[in-house]
């Protein structure tokens, strides 16, 4: 399990920062950091491996209505949001590169 003191790659940590900012699934955190799905899902996959991230599959019925297969979102979990902060700490220009909802509102 990961704690606050765990390093993150540059990667891993904007791809905390864009599911924080309210990037959800991995298709829009592609779109918002520019990563190609080849380094964005295996790095989720980690992160959700060292319970910084968790996920749940959006009902059908909502995936059906938009014409698209079921989308996978995610969400940090404590330890992941404990991370994020170490990492702003780290990288200071990870939250201009993405900005977060509550960010944006200041």
């Amino acid at each position: 399990m990961a704690t606050a003191e765990t390093k993150l790659s540059h990667t891993a940590a904007m791809i905390l920062q864009a599911v924080n900012a309210g990037y959800g699934y991995g298709f829009s955190v592609m779109e918002m950091t520019g990563l190609p799905s080849g380094t964005v899902y295996p790095a989720m996959r980690r992160l959700e491996r060292d319970e910084l991230i968790r996920s749940s599959w959006e009902q059908q019925a909502i995936a059906d209505a938009e014409q698209r297969p079921p989308r996978k979102y995610y969400k940090l979990t404590r330890s992941g949001k404990a991370t994020l902060e170490a990492s702003r700490r780290r990288y200071p220009l990870l939250a201009k590169l993405i900005p977060s909802e509550q960010e944006e509102q200041v």
